[in-house]
């Protein structure tokens, strides 16, 4: 693993120009540019309260229904945006694939790199929101941390197997948002985990998100330690896709070129 990073340390200087192309792509000809990363997510935190908080009156486990939907609206934004572009990222680097040798990994890397610029301008949202509702910040914020790292290694794993996948079988491009969309409701993110009935709970143990979006709530909305137990499953699970997928990904490499 040692040598890996060293090797991949060579190609920095790619990473770093593959991530400022990610970002420059996104908001190429948008009239307002980068403000995009702050409006999506302020219309989105007052559809969601709208809709779930005055209509559907779902609970939010005693805090504010804006702040506690997008605690874990704006994680699943950073997981849904690597899943969809991560998976694509080999086909739309087709040419670059075909004429060029470099770890073709590093595409996938750029693409969490520069989501993680849009998770940090709207952690930037996230903090006005607890400063408009006097939700301290406290010392178990730094527990967001590692949080964030399991969250990491989960979304890699995960579009190091989807990603040639997705070469080989074009299907899995398709089927992608349907898949994203069915999770999203399988996650705690627009209800709280305490409305699921006790009977299910141990099922949705097995979904590392849930046990991911958790702990961000109890960390930055309870100001507590997060469940030990539900996030030490996640980040197990989060770790076993991680190298299953690396293996996988160098495993196929050599045929990409051919293939696409």
């Amino acid at each position: 693993m040692l040598n890996y990073i060293r090797s991949l340390l060579k190609f920095r200087e790619l990473l770093y120009f593959f991530v400022l192309r990610e970002i420059k792509a996104k908001y190429k000809q948008a009239v307002l540019g980068v403000a995009w990363a702050f409006l999506q997510p302020l219309v989105l935190i007052g559809v969601f309260t709208i809709v779930f908080s005055h209509i559907a009156r779902l609970p939010s486990d005693g805090a504010p229904y804006a702040v506690f939907s997008y605690c874990a609206l704006l994680p699943w934004q950073f997981f849904a945006g690597v899943l969809n572009r991560g998976t694509g990222s080999l086909l739309s680097h087709q040419g670059l694939v075909q004429k060029v040798y470099f770890p073709r990994e590093i595409l996938l890397f750029s693409v969490v790199a520069s989501a993680t610029v849009d998770f940090l301008i709207g952690g930037i949202i996230f903090w006005g929101l607890l400063f408009f509702y006097n939700i301290p910040w406290t010392i178990q914020s730094v527990f967001v941390l590692p949080v964030f790292a399991i969250q990491i290694l989960l979304v890699v794993g995960i579009i190091l197997v989807l990603s040639p996948m997705n070469v080989f079988f074009r299907d899995i491009g398709l089927v992608l948002p349907l898949v994203i969309q069915v999770w999203m409701y399988a996650t705690p993110i627009i209800y709280p985990l305490s409305l699921v009935p006790e009977k299910f709970r141990p099922y949705y143990s097995l979904n590392p998100m849930a046990g991911i979006v958790e702990a961000y709530r109890k960390i930055l909305l309870h100001q507590s330690a997060p469940d030990w137990l539900s996030l030490s499953l996640a980040g197990l699970v989060s770790l076993v896709i991680f190298i299953a997928g690396l293996f996988y990904f160098k495993r196929v490499e050599f045929k990409l070129a051919d293939v696409l």
